[in-house]
């Protein structure tokens, strides 16, 4: 059957509901895949359980899914080791002399110091979302609570600075991730699109700015100011009837005892992936460029044509290899400590694997269904494209609000929006980044989003407290986003 009419949107919105209701996107997903695969095989349900198993097999018939999925478990390893080597510790040793400096100059001007390098630090950990927040938060919380800067204004930095650096930042397994659905759609040069739709990526950048802003000027609103109010003429951390979560650890891993404190051990390995990234774009693009007139003018089409998930799988090798023989160096690991280390990071990746595996499998089976054909054919004698992205923002916001999680929500959404873009002919690339813009916004308001929860948990925060102060925030930056891609959708 070639067009499965309204039964090819049956299971997304399953999907979605079901992520609703249990808040477990990983059972949203997979009953989605197997609902799929009953519908496709005729309601046969043996046959379509079975279909539905061979359809995650065939996952990694991809070369460039499999490629993925190897490298989000491989930073696992990454982060382990630069957190056990005390790399993390030495880095924040580093700023914290920069923070005595400036309260020695001017005490006042240190809250501002202070409150910007958290947020340096956040953007500059943009690997992963939760080494991110979970290191802004419990190392800055010391210096945060002596400055009386209020528990509530580091978990609003720690969450506004893990997510946007890592969608805007695209050399880790958000981009990775982002590449791969975009395959599964059909695209050529996923990493030329992911890249060109950061530029449109309007909430993440709003975010960032938001919070430099707010720090800056020293001017909160709602909630925020209360708790600034209360914390600088009481002292207060906290609102009485507060609740903090609390961790005192990065990682599940302690760092290594007996060894000192260097930032260099976290900074070589992550600048090596960072710097890995378009070396090895440019190598894998570059017999693929045929109308080069220049080196420079080959390099910067390889760059293009390149493979992102050869690239990355690649840069992260390069930056295990490296951290290896520097630590080995300074006699801080040993070889079999080093593999164990290893093998303990994938594990704690594994989950982030698994919804990936999910995440390509639902976006193959939408795609033999043709359920973005379908929406986009139906919408597409009465939606006008100029609305498109303002649409595509606020639901996957929606989404992302609901169930807690921004990549369920672009395995969900990526299906249904690129084809839609592509029947109505709006810019793909604006498409893009709406989709990932609401991904991010609604796990920004969600109480139930897993970065909001570290970053309280980290910041030794009252949750309810975190998502209260932030919200009016996100919301500001949400409506401008919402008005720009009006804008843009009749301009361009």
């Amino acid at each position: 059957m070639d067009n499965y009419g309204w039964l090819s949107i049956l299971p997304p919105i399953i999907a979605i509901v079901l992520a609703l209701r249990t808040k477990q996107v990983y059972i949203a997903l997979l009953f989605g895949i197997w609902f799929s695969w009953i519908i496709i095989n005729d309601w046969n349900f043996l046959t379509g359980t079975l279909s539905a198993i061979e359809g995650m097999v065939n996952v990694f018939k991809s070369e460039g899914n499999t490629r993925t999925i190897m490298f989000s478990a491989l930073v696992g390893a990454l982060l382990l080791f630069i957190q056990y080597s005390k790399g993390v510790e030495g880095f924040i040793n580093q700023l914290n002399k920069v923070i005595a400096y400036f309260e020695k100059k001017q005490k006042g001007y240190s809250r501002v110091i202070v409150q910007l390098l958290a947020l340096l630090t956040g953007i500059l950990l943009f690997v992963e979302t939760s080494i991110s927040s979970l290191t802004v938060g419990t190392l800055y919380r010391p210096v945060f609570d002596k400055l009386k800067i209020p528990r509530e204004k580091l978990a609003y930095i720690a969450d506004s600075s893990s997510a946007p650096s890592s969608i805007l930042i695209p050399f880790n397994a958000w981009g990775a991730f982002i590449m791969g659905l975009l395959v599964t759609q059909g695209l050529d040069n996923p990493f030329g699109l992911m890249l060109s739709s950061v530029a449109y990526n309007f909430y993440p950048i709003l975010a960032i700015a938001i919070v430099i802003i707010v720090i800056v000027s020293k001017k909160d609103i709602g909630p925020m100011a209360k708790a600034e109010k209360r914390t600088l003429e009481t002292g207060k951390l906290l609102n009485d009837n507060s609740k903090p979560m609390l961790s005192s650890e990065v990682t599940s891993l302690a760092p290594k005892e007996g060894i000192k404190a260097k930032a260099y051990n976290m900074i070589i390995p992550l600048a090596t992936m960072v710097f890995m990234m378009p070396i090895n774009l440019v190598y894998t693009g570059w017999g693929n460029v045929t109308d080069a007139v220049s080196t420079s003018d080959h390099i910067f089409k390889a760059i293009g044509q390149g493979s992102g998930s050869s690239s990355v799988l690649y840069a992260v090798l390069t930056a295990i290899l490296v951290a290896m023989v520097l630590y080995r160096s300074q006699k801080i690991m040993k070889t079999k400590e080093m593999i164990d280390l290893v093998l303990k990071g994938i594990s704690e990746l594994m989950p982030l694997a698994l919804l990936m595996l999910l995440a390509f499998a639902i976006g193959d089976a939408c795609n033999e269904l043709g359920t973005g054909k379908f929406v986009a054919e139906w919408s597409k004698d009465w939606l006008s494209p100029e609305f498109l992205p303002a649409i595509i923002f606020v639901i996957s916001s929606f989404i992302a609000f609901s169930t807690g999680t921004s990549w369920g929500t672009f395995a969900i959404m990526m299906a249904i929006a690129i084809p839609m873009a592509e029947v109505h002919q709006a810019p793909i690339t604006l498409v893009i980044a709406a989709t990932l813009g609401g991904g991010i916004f609604g796990d920004h308001c969600s109480p139930i989003s897993d970065t909001s929860i570290i970053s309280s948990m980290s910041s030794a925060s009252d949750h309810i407290d975190h998502v209260n102060t932030q919200l009016p925030y996100a919301l500001i930056g949400g409506i401008i986003t919402i008005i720009l891609y009006l804008i843009l959708g009749f301009a361009l």
